[in-house]
C-alpha cells in the first residue's frame, strides 16, 4: 500500500488488502519465530497473513535470511501454524481503525475490539509505525499540569505535553497512581486519556475496566491492550498502536490527551523476547543491542503539535529495585518529570509512596513555576532533606537529643511528610477513605504556613490522608 503523507506528517490512511495470491509458504516454526520461502521478499515490518482453520494470524517481517527467505513474528499464539502453510501479504504493515468513537472502548493491538461490542465502523487507518511529527510542527512544553495530588503538584508537577515516569519496584503503587491521574485529567482538564497496558495481567486490565466504569471516567477513555499471555511480538507492538490513537485523538479533537502506559518496562522485556528469537547476541546485563533505538522510537512520538497536545505518564518498573538497570535508565533519558516510589515510605503508610527527595522534574525552576512555588517547594524538601539526615540520630539517641532548631525542623517536617499523604478516589471503594483533590493554590498555601509554624501547635497525626487543611 503507497502511505500518503504531507511533508513528513502522518495523515489519515486507507487500509488496502492484496492478499488474493499467496507470496510464499512457511517452511519452519520456532515458537513466535516462523521461516517463510518467498519468490519476491517483503520489506521488513510489513504484515503478513496466513489462514490457520477460520482464523487468520497475523505476522510481522524481522529479518531478510538470503534472496528467497526471511523470518517474520507471529502476533497470534503459533498453535496450528505448521509446514506448508501459504502466506499472504497485506499490502501494508500493520495498521490500526481510527475513529472519536474509539472513546469508550476497549481495543487489542489491531483496534480490535475486546470489550464485547461492535467493531469500529470507520473508512480510515493509520500505520502503527509513523514518523513522529517534523520538528517543525512541534510545540514546546507549557504551563503545569494539575492533577490535584499534593505531593505531584508541589514537588514533581506534571508539565503540559511533557513526559513523566513513574519509577517503583512491585506493588508500590504505581497502577493506583495511573488510575488517579486518568480520573483527573477528565474531571479537571476536560482532556481524554489512552491507556496502553503493556503486558497487563488479565485481571488488572478488567479491575482497571471496571474500576474507570465506575469512576464515570470511562466515556473519556480509550483502553488498548497486549496482555502478558498473548505473543512477545504483540507486547512489542501494542504501545505503538495505542500512541497512534493518541496522536490521532491530538490531530482530530484538538485536546489534552494524556497517555499512559502501564508497563513500558515490559515493552523492554518483549523487545528482548523478540531479539533473542531472532537470534541476535544480547549485550549489556542481556538485553538486546537495539535497547536504545526501540525506546526512542517510541518516545521521540509522544509530542505535541499546533493541533493538540499529548502529556504522556510512564509507569516504569525497577528490577531489583536497582535504578542504574541498563533499561530503566534508557527510559529515564527521555523524561521531563521522573517520580520515584520507595519501598521504605511503602512501608511506613505514606502514601503516594513518592520520594521527594529522589524525585525530580527538569521545570522545577522560578522562572517557569512561579517565585512562590518554588519558593515553597524548596523550603519543604530542604525540611524533609534535614530530617532525613537526622533520623539515624534520632533512633539511636531520641529527638530530645537535638538541638531546638533542628527539632522544629524535624516536627515540622514529619508533619509535611504526612500532609503531602492523600487518599485516592480510585481506592476509596477498598480503604473507606473519601478521595480527596486539593488545588495547587491551596497546597502552597498550607505547606507555607506549616512551614511558618502556624500548626506547631497541632499533633502530627491530625496531618494524615487529610485534604486541605
Amino acid at each position: 500500500m503507497r502511505e500518503m503523507k504531507l511533508g513528513m506528517k502522518p495523515v489519515q490512511e486507507t487500509k488496502a488488502d492484496n492478499s488474493n495470491d499467496p507470496i510464499g509458504r512457511i517452511v519452519e516454526v520456532h515458537g513466535s519465530v516462523v521461516k517463510i520461502e518467498c519468490d519476491v521478499l517483503p520489506p521488513i515490518h510489513h504484515a503478513l497473513k496466513c489462514k490457520v482453520g477460520k482464523d487468520t494470524y497475523i505476522l510481522e517481517v524481522y529479518q531478510h535470511l538470503d534472496h528467497q527467505h526471511l523470518q517474520a513474528i507471529t502476533l497470534h499464539r503459533a498453535i496450528g501454524l505448521c509446514r506448508g502453510m501459504h502466506v499472504y501479504d497485506t499490502g501494508a504493515s500493520i495498521h490500526v481503525p481510527v475513529s472519536v468513537d474509539c472513546l469508550g472502548r476497549l481495543l487489542n493491538v489491531f483496534g480490535e475490539p475486546l470489550d464485547g461490542k461492535e467493531a469500529l465502523v470507520t473508512n480510515n487507518y493509520r500505520n502503527i509505525l509513523t514518523k513522529p511529527a517534523p520538528i517543525f510542527a512541534s510545540k514546546i512544553s507549557k504551563g503545569v499540569l494539575e492533577t490535584g495530588i499534593k505531593v505531584i503538584d508541589l514537588l514533581c508537577p506534571f508539565v503540559r505535553g511533557g513526559k513523566t515516569g513513574l519509577f517503583g519496584g512491585a506493588g508500590l503503587g504505581k497502577t493506583v497512581l495511573l488510575m488517579e491521574l486518568m480520573r483527573s485529567i477528565v474531571h479537571l482538564h476536560q482532556g481524554v486519556s489512552v491507556f496502553a497496558g503493556v503486558g497487563e495481567r488479565i485481571r488488572e486490565g478488567h479491575e482497571l475496566w471496571r474500576e474507570m466504569e465506575a469512576a464515570k471516567v470511562m466515556a473519556k477513555t480509550l483502553m488498548v491492550f497486549g496482555q502478558m499471555d498473548e505473543s512477545p511480538g504483540v507486547r512489542f507492538r501494542v504501545g505503538l498502536s495505542a500512541l497512534t490513537y493518541a496522536e490521532y485523538l491530538r490531530d482530530a479533537l484538538q485536546k489534552e490527551v494524556l497517555f499512559l502506559v502501564d508497563n513500558i518496562y515490559r515493552f523492554v522485556q518483549a523487545g528482548s523476547e523478540v531479539s533473542g528469537l531472532l537470534g541476535r547476541m544480547p549485550a549489556t546485563v542481556g538485553y538486546q543491542p537495539t535497547l536504545m533505538t526501540e525506546i526512542a522510537e517510541l518516545q521521540d512520538r509522544i509530542i505535541s503539535t499546533d493541533k493538540g497536545t499529548i502529556t504522556s505518564v510512564q509507569a516504569v518498573y525497577v528490577p531489583a529495585d536497582d535504578i542504574t538497570d541498563p533499561a530503566v535508565n534508557g527510559i529515564l533519558n527521555h523524561l521531563d518529570t521522573v517520580i520515584i516510589l520507595t519501598r521504605s515510605l511503602a512501608g511506613k503508610g505514606v502514601y503516594p509512596a513518592i520520594d521527594v527527595l529522589q524525585s525530580k522534574s527538569k521545570f522545577m525552576d522560578q522562572h517557569f513555576l512561579g517565585r512562590e512555588h518554588y519558593l515553597v517547594a524548596r523550603e519543604v524538601r530542604g525540611h524533609i532533606a534535614r530530617y532525613r539526615e537526622l533520623e539515624d540520630i534520632i533512633a539511636m539517641l531520641g529527638i530530645e537529643e537535638l538541638s531546638p532548631q533542628d527539632r522544629q525542623i524535624v516536627l515540622r517536617a514529619r508533619k509535611l511528610q504526612n500532609y503531602l499523604t492523600q487518599p485516592f478516589f480510585v481506592t476509596s471503594e477498598h480503604s473507606g477513605i473519601k478521595g480527596i483533590s486539593v488545588p495547587l493554590k491551596q497546597t502552597l498555601k498550607d505547606c507555607k504556613s506549616i512551614v511558618a509554624g502556624e500548626y506547631d501547635h497541632m499533633p502530627e497525626d491530625d496531618f494524615y490522608m487529610k485534604g486541605a487543611l
